[in-house]
């Protein structure tokens, strides 16, 4: 079983960005630059493997799975940090931590998904 860099980068990214925006909700914090910024790394992290992706299927790299099902997971990822961001920006109140705290979460969740619709790895 072999897992791709791109899957580990990404969980990475949403991990981090999880513990930051749910430890800023635990210490009753508004959403702040840090919190904000972490949710931008995920949407960034995700614009890179779209391209990434791009790339990858054009040189010849197949997708084993349901190519439409593929973009569409990474369509839909790409808007829960876009809408993490507004309710952050919208409600300001420590609860909004753990929106944003629920898009590295869901992402993440995405990103294993398409992990397993790329390689058909059984994760």
């Amino acid at each position: 079983m072999i897992v791709d860099g791109f899957f580990i980068a990404g969980v990475i990214v949403c991990v981090v960005s999880a513990v930051i925006c749910f430890g800023a909700a635990a210490i009753r914090q508004p959403p702040n630059d840090v919190t904000i910024l972490s949710v931008a790394a995920v949407e960034l992290f995700l614009l890179v493997y779209g391209v990434a992706a791009i790339i990858r299927q054009t040189g010849g790299e197949p997708i084993a799975g349901e190519t439409w099902e593929f973009w569409g997971y990474l369509l839909t990822a790409l808007c829960i940090p876009l809408a993490g961001f507004w309710w952050a920006i919208l409600e300001r109140s420590r609860w909004s931590n753990v929106v944003l705290g629920a898009v590295g979460i869901t992402v993440f969740v995405m990103l294993f998904r398409m992990e397993q619709i790329w390689d058909r790895v059984p994760l």
